[in-house]
């Protein structure tokens, strides 16, 4: 018995046609191509989160006090 876990998912028409036509030409089930799709996301959500740690302990800048201070050195 397969470990995989059931969802409904409801696609907007053209997505789901979308979807069909590519699973017909790519010899993919639409599960397997959502799968990836959401294992693309959580990785890159991953990435992003392991950036976020590793960048915690930097100083947080202050929009306006950067803008001004690029217009007293001429930048702006």
């Amino acid at each position: 018995m397969s470990s995989a876990k059931r969802a409904t998912v409801y696609f907007e028409p053209e997505i789901h046609r979308a979807l069909r036509l590519k699973a017909a030409t790519s010899d993919k089930s639409i599960s397997d191509m959502v799968n990836d799709a959401v294992k693309l996301t959580l990785a890159e959500d991953a990435e992003d989160l392991e950036a976020f740690e590793k960048r915690k302990r930097e100083p947080n800048l202050d929009f306006g006090q950067f803008v001004k201070a690029l217009k007293r050195r001429g930048r702006l």
